[in-house]
């Protein structure tokens, strides 16, 4: 039973990894493919290849979640296992629901949501200062950060190039584009892959077949970043839609600072400050930022309305499915 449950969760996680990859390729591809920077299949292939790149990078946003969300210590092996398997049962119905409806929401907080509601519903402990700090205030900080960086760097591009010639400025920053986007890629590898490292982490840590000392196995890292890249490849048409076209029209210029912008939160939180930020929040409010500079009504912020309900909803909507699974499982699993 012990074993099957591993297996299971292992499975489960890499599923998840897999609907992470393509419901969030629009974070990374969707700026580009709408200012026709690059084709869609050319540029799923490189942020195919920057995500499984991204995701050997670091280890610290996976040991983030493994030990600094709930406590399942002292649960019992299987209870244990139990929770980890619901919570990933919560994160990927919510993540196919809001892909169902083109809604860019976050999977980090899909996760974090389930593996809180798993954990409750189980009778476990859960680390509440920590998820304050590490993220609920990344989740309202980020975005922020994201929106203004992005509006002022936009500011300060459209102020250097304000005498030269448009249509070589966008060929020259259409060209720039493919770095900016291979840089979104990256750092999308190493913020969502690990989640999900950090998830089997703690199954793995929980039967023993881990430890501390030695850190995350390297079949781990690997299998990781391998659904995640095949996700990411399979494509997310629905959302890039929302992220490329119907938040905004974007020019080369836009795409390639929003894009930058977003690579930098992105690499701040998983090198710095260890956070399990979301890509999808950082990536929109940077489109927001860009937008903003053109007239603050050029932003289609009814769209943006419905992407911040979402925001909203994702950690209590997968932590309430997460606990409807762990509630109707444990009696057949502990």
């Amino acid at each position: 039973m012990e074993v099957a449950l591993v297996v299971l969760v292992v499975a489960l996680a890499l599923s998840f990894d897999f609907t992470n990859g393509f419901h969030d390729a629009a974070n990374a591809i969707a700026t580009s493919v709408s200012t026709r920077a690059l084709t869609p299949r050319v540029a799923l292939v490189m942020a195919a290849a920057m995500n499984f790149a991204g995701a050997l990078l670091g280890t610290e946003v996976a040991e983030t979640i493994a030990t600094s969300i709930v406590n399942l210590e002292g649960a019992g092996t299987h209870a244990e296992l139990a929770v980890v398997l619901c919570a990933l049962l919560g994160a990927i119905v919510w993540n196919l629901i809001t892909w169902w409806f083109g809604l860019p929401s976050s999977s980090t907080h899909a996760l974090i949501g389930g593996l809180v509601g798993a954990g409750i519903a189980g009778g476990m402990s859960v680390y509440w200062s920590a998820i304050v700090d590490k993220v609920v205030l990344p989740m309202i900080i980020s975005p922020l950060v994201g929106f203004g960086l992005a509006f002022a760097v936009m500011v300060a591009v459209m102020w250097i190039f304000r005498y030269a010639a448009p249509a070589r400025t966008n060929r020259r920053f259409r060209i720039a584009q493919t770095a900016s986007a291979a840089a979104m890629a990256l750092g999308h590898g190493l913020q969502d892959a690990q989640k999900t490292m950090g998830v089997i982490y703690l199954a793995l840590l929980t039967v023993g077949w881990a430890s501390v000392d030695q850190g995350i196995p390297l079949w781990v890292k690997l299998s990781a970043a391998a659904a995640i890249s095949a996700g990411t490849y399979s494509g997310g048409w629905r959302i890039m839609r929302t992220l490329g076209r119907r938040i905004i029209e974007l020019d080369p210029a836009r795409g390639f600072v929003a894009e930058s912008v977003s690579a930098l939160v992105l690499y701040v939180n998983a090198f710095v400050l260890h956070a399990p930020v979301s890509t999808t929040h950082t990536i929109t409010s940077a489109i927001m930022g860009v937008g903003a500079t053109r007239r603050l009504s050029a932003v289609r912020w009814g769209v943006a309305k419905n992407i911040a309900v979402a925001w909203v909803l994702t950690i209590p909507a997968a932590a309430l499915v997460a606990a409807l699974a762990t509630w109707a499982l444990f009696p057949f699993l502990v």
